[in-house]
């Protein structure tokens, strides 16, 4: 990689991280278009829109307040040449169809509507005969021709912009055969059995990518300044060849509204479906208006163990994994957490994970498998990978693998995790763990992180010479001894080691952004912390904090695990503790626990559904259960799924 690149990806990473420094512009709504054709007459009946729709819907935009912009309005306001006019709409055509020419571009003279058309060169490069579109034989005349795209875009009217030349298009994922979008896939290459590296996966984007802009400056004499991502599927790596090749906005389907904050390279848009109404198109405006996304809705969680389905006879996992996707669809749940770790010891820590990486046994090659079986075959859609973020136990041979939490001789019942982690005050430990989340990111497709509950030093921990080191740059005793002896010291030795946990989850997630822009957090919180300020020393965690740092906070509101004699007295406590906070429970989680493992015996569905539903009915907003023990059937769909679909999907205001 150049010096120059590696400065680029550093830059874009940021980007994403960080908001823009710049005056709020007005907010922009940009609209994903595909055909505009009848359905009976569609390539993709789903995304096509009628004529007659799409007319009516250029004129509601219209008298509803809504300014047609063009890309070059965009760019211009982000510059800070010309803001936009309230309430800007830009209009996108996605693929290239033949029916924009045909219906779409007369309606856009009629009302004076630029719009951009993102073009697949793969597609359009055969002048005539069939064309290979999405793995069907299709006519080439199906697709807009050379003639009629210089036609509009000579107009105007109509900007041409980048759709990829060969990756929209899915591509070989894992050794079970999944395709998934090309852009963002590392290629698993069957015959050698093994997935492609860094380097050849970035040249084979910067080739792609570079191949379709040659391609249209051939044919219509502009390069693109704008590529739409085939499927909305985009990282730090594909924008930073866009950017290279001169294209500084890029289009995603992420939700979400557009203002001063979102990058051009990741613009939001609103994907047009065969059904929308008017009434849709309004809602869904509005809803984006609002600043509201699918993180707004309430969360309805199945908190999965891999470690159930994994099994040594590939035909059995592929049972147990067609059995999860039946058990979910079945509960009605909207949000997964999805182990990616192997515990089968059920020490708490990973003794191996469930992706390639580069320092941890890979138990199976399974994440990937059962992640893209959940989002493409139920009707989740948030799925979170839920991972350790000190709780692995390396190989002896890693160099990191003896940089571990040190724990003082501590009395008789004290709290105490019990679990094996490496220390966060170690820089190998923490190296080690960052590449760990890396190759995590690099792995699979998913939306958000969910931290183990191993996010915790206790007022015996951490006694490791990286550590003590760390508290003395503090201004601490290296005697934690002493520091325990002095309310004043342990009151700030708590407060800063709460602070270095989460800014280390802030770091990580920060490099798993850079495959998935888009990431949620969340993290496991002991209730004992929502319940007991004293606790906070105890764990180093706070819920105010916890409330601040991550997108979401999942309390393992557990009155079995916790002995709590009366559970209703103990939820209601929960409740109250978080309503104290302005976005208390719009950020909380409530997390019940499905199994008694005091017995090992499960928690009585219908005493589970009626949990949920006394939650429900004070305010509560998400809430979820864990585990879902696939083997036993438990909990039952038929008692809970009645009670989630209790609760409206639709986004809620904090």
């Amino acid at each position: 990689m150049t010096k120059r690149l590696r400065s680029l990806l550093l830059a874009i990473a940021l980007q994403f991280v960080a908001a823009c420094a710049l005056a709020a512009p007005a907010k922009l709504t940009i609209l994903s278009y595909h055909e505009i054709a009848e359905k009976n007459q569609a390539l993709v009946p789903d995304y096509a829109v009628s004529p007659t729709n799409f007319v009516r819907q250029m004129d509601w935009l219209k008298n509803n307040g809504y300014h047609f912009v063009g890309l070059g309005d965009v760019i211009a306001d982000r510059q800070g040449k010309k803001p936009l006019p309230p309430k800007a709409v830009l209009l996108t055509f996605d693929d290239g169809y033949r029916s924009v020419y045909d219906h779409a571009y007369p309606t856009l003279k009629l009302f004076h509507a630029p719009a951009v058309i993102a073009l697949v060169g793969k597609w359009l490069e055969p002048e005539s005969g069939t064309v290979s579109f999405d793995g069907k034989a299709v006519p080439r005349s199906d697709l807009l021709s050379w003639a009629q795209i210089k036609e509009m875009t000579e107009s105007g009217l109509v900007e041409v912009a980048s759709h990829s030349h060969s990756m929209h298009e899915g591509i070989r994922a894992n050794p079970q055969g999944n395709m998934e979008p090309a852009a963002t896939t590392r290629r698993y290459l069957t015959d050698q059995k093994h997935y492609e590296n860094e380097a050849v996966y970035r040249q084979r984007v910067l080739d792609d990518l570079r191949h379709n802009n040659e391609v249209l400056y051939r044919h219509t004499g502009q390069r693109p300044r704008a590529i739409a991502w085939p499927y909305g599927s985009y990282n730090t790596t594909t924008v930073a060849a866009a950017q290279q090749l001169g294209m500084p906005v890029g289009f995603t389907l992420d939700d979400g509204p557009n203002d001063s904050h979102t990058p051009l390279t990741g613009l939001r848009r609103v994907l047009i479906e065969s059904g929308y109404t008017l009434w849709d198109l309004r809602n869904e405006l509005e809803i984006r208006d609002a600043g509201l996304t699918d993180n707004d809705r309430p969360a309805k969680i199945m908190h999965v163990d891999l470690d159930y389905i994994y099994d040594p006879d590939p035909a059995q996992q592929e049972r147990n994994l067609g059995h999860l996707l039946d058990r979910i669809v079945a509960m009605g749940v909207n949000t997964v957490y999805l182990q990616a770790y192997a515990d089968p010891d059920g020490n708490g820590a990973a003794d191996a994970v469930y992706f390639p990486n580069r320092h941890l046994p890979m138990r199976a090659d399974l994440f990937n498998r059962v992640a893209w079986q959940i989002r493409t075959r139920t009707p989740v859609k948030r799925l979170y990978a839920w991972m350790p973020m000190l709780a692995f136990e390396l190989p002896a041979k890693d160099p990191a693998a003896g940089d571990k939490v040190v724990t003082q001789p501590n009395k008789a019942n004290h709290v105490s995790m019990g679990y094996p982690r490496l220390s966060p005050f170690s820089p190998r430990a923490r190296q080690a763990i960052r590449e760990i989340y890396q190759d995590l990111a690099r792995a699979a497709p998913f939306e958000g992180l969910l931290f183990h509950d191993d996010v915790t030093l206790s007022d015996y921990e951490d006694a490791s010479p990286w550590a003590l080191a760390t508290y003395k740059a503090w201004g601490l005793p290296q005697d934690l001894q002493a520091i325990r002896a002095s309310d004043s010291l342990l009151g700030r030795w708590t407060i800063l080691k709460i602070n270095a946990l989460d800014n280390f989850a802030r770091e990580l997630a920060d490099v798993v952004r850079q495959d998935h822009p888009g990431l949620k957090t969340a993290r496991n919180l002991y209730a004992s912390v929502a319940l007991n300020p004293r606790s906070e020393v105890w764990y180093s965690q706070a819920l105010e904090n916890s409330l601040n740092n991550y997108d979401f906070t999942a309390i393992m509101a557990m009155p079995y695990m916790e002995n709590a004699q009366d559970p209703k007295a103990f939820y209601r406590e929960i409740f109250e503790r978080v309503s104290e906070y302005p976005k208390g429970l719009s950020k909380t989680v409530f997390e019940l626990q499905a199994i008694d493992w005091r017995n090992n015996e499960p928690v009585p569905s219908k005493e589970m559904a009626d949990t949920i539903k006394m939650l429900y009915g004070w305010g509560v907003k998400h809430v979820g259960y864990y585990p879902d023990a696939l083997h036993r059937d438990h909990p039952d769909p038929a008692v809970l799924k009645p009670v989630f679909a209790s609760k409206p999907n639709a986004p809620q205001l904090p």
